[in-house]
């Protein structure tokens, strides 16, 4: 077995599937740890179900021991971070992660985490890494999304992130029917940060 990432939450690791833990964190109380990470796995669990009924490209959930363990589908291919501005086509697929993303909201999923270190281009765009995300049907948790990815656009790909999340919006709109109110809505999330920042 291999692992693949070491991080606060979790340890990834590859077998013939990938294998999730949830580490244990000692500086809480047992009994508390042990609910929250049961918590957090049986979300993750749920969320990944979810998108198999679906038919949302992400990783199929094969196993789950409910406490803090996940057995996931590896998904084998590239990751979008490293060949997003190589491709040629970085517009259809901004404009392709945009109407996914829609979709995930129109199902009241949000992904917390949306980067494309967390995107495989394998023939389509499958996302992953479902660790943080939670149902909600609000539209501040949609817009927050959606800035979140925005600032790891302007991060990883500061070349073509204008262009890119410019596509991505519009794919959104395609296939969001809460659009404008999302949009209304980063504006406002934006406006926060800029606040935040400056004092």
């Amino acid at each position: 077995m291999r692992i693949l990432s070491r991080g606060a939450e979790a340890i990834i690791s590859l077998d013939k599937n990938v294998i999730k833990e949830r580490i244990r964190k000692t500086y809480r109380i047992i009994e508390i740890d042990e609910r929250l990470r049961g918590f957090r796995t049986r979300r993750e669990a749920k969320i990944l179900k979810k998108l198999e009924q679906l038919n949302f490209p992400a990783p199929r959930l094969i196993n789950s021991d409910d406490k803090e363990r996940l057995e996931i589908e590896f998904i084998n291919g590239d990751e979008l971070k490293k060949v997003l501005e190589k491709s040629g086509d970085y517009l259809n697929l901004s404009e392709e992660i945009g109407r996914k993303v829609a979709i995930l909201h129109s199902n009241s999923i949000i992904h917390s985490d949306l980067t494309t270190s967390n995107m495989i281009l394998k023939k389509e765009i499958y996302f992953i890494d479902f660790g943080l995300s939670f149902f909600s049907h609000k539209i501040e948790d949609m817009a927050v999304d959606l800035h979140l990815l925005n600032e790891a656009l302007k991060s990883k790909h500061y070349k073509i992130w204008e262009e890119c999340f410019r596509y991505i919006l519009q794919g959104y709109k395609k296939e969001s029917k809460r659009y404008t109110e999302v949009i209304n809505r980063i504006h406002a999330v934006e406006k926060r940060g800029r606040y935040k920042q400056r004092y």
